[in-house]
């Protein structure tokens, strides 16, 4: 049963986020809402983040913010490998027309993750405003695109926001089965090479649960997410290369 939840706060812009502990809770409508307002500037984004933070609304409607409770996260040294995902990720790597490019087509990437609504539901909440925003983050060297590559046609991927050394998965898209997958397990082995401990996944799926993830107290996702910004960044320049070692760590490590 749910109850009215207290009023929503609307920022201005440059207003500071709300207390995370002050969104609604479990028991309304609208679990891990926050806040609304506000702008999708590269500065708020960024301090959205820094504080477990991230925007999602639909067309029509205004900025909305979110910090659920509890937090999915993936930790990378538990993720998981099916049987056939790794008979999948051997012949990736093991095919010269294939490929893991970083950065190499963000905007394609989230334009086509845009395209691909998610099963069961209507619609996008990666609505243009939310596009050009997360692409002015890309240029700010704040988000990055992982893509699959076959026979030089861009068959699936993902991308994701990235401060310091605190990853935060966004959306992935696939046009080949398994492309996603590919994709994902690339992001896991780029972590794993730089000692990055988890991925924000938001919110809870059976198919992130299938893979791995865990739901994790939003104190404690907090507290790890301020530590991890606060750390060097990574090296996410790699251009277009072949990674069949970072898969070769994957599947031996299954």
């Amino acid at each position: 049963m749910t109850h009215a939840p207290a009023p929503l706060p609307w920022l201005a812009s440059g207003e500071p986020f709300p207390l995370v502990d002050s969104a609604w809770g479990i028991d309304t409508v609208a679990p891990g809402l926050l806040c609304a307002g506000a702008d999708l500037s590269v500065a708020t984004l960024q301090k959205a983040y820094q504080n477990g933070i991230f925007p999602w609304f639909s067309a029509g409607q205004p900025i909305l913010w979110w910090s659920p409770a509890p937090r999915m996260v993936l930790e990378v040294g538990q993720f998981k490998l099916s049987p056939s995902l790794k008979k999948t990720l051997k012949k990736f790597a093991n095919d010269p027309d294939c490929e893991i490019r970083i950065d190499s087509a963000f905007a394609q990437v989230i334009q086509t993750c845009a395209a691909s609504p998610r099963p069961g539901t209507h619609g996008t909440w990666i609505v243009p405003d939310m596009i050009n925003a997360y692409i002015d983050l890309h240029h700010a060297g704040l988000a990055h695109s992982i893509e699959t590559w076959i026979r030089g046609e861009l068959a699936g991927g993902l991308y994701c926001v990235a401060i310091g050394q605190a990853v935060f998965g966004e959306s992935m898209f696939y046009r080949q089965t398994g492309a996603s997958k590919i994709a994902l397990a690339a992001l896991v082995s780029l972590c794993r090479q730089h000692q990055i401990s988890q991925i924000d996944c938001q919110q809870n799926t059976a198919h992130l649960a299938s893979l791995g993830a865990h739901e994790m107290p939003r104190d404690e996702f907090v507290r790890r997410v301020r530590a991890l910004c606060r750390q060097p960044v990574i090296d996410w320049h790699f251009g277009s290369v072949y990674w069949q070692h970072l898969f070769a760590f994957n599947t031996a490590s299954a």
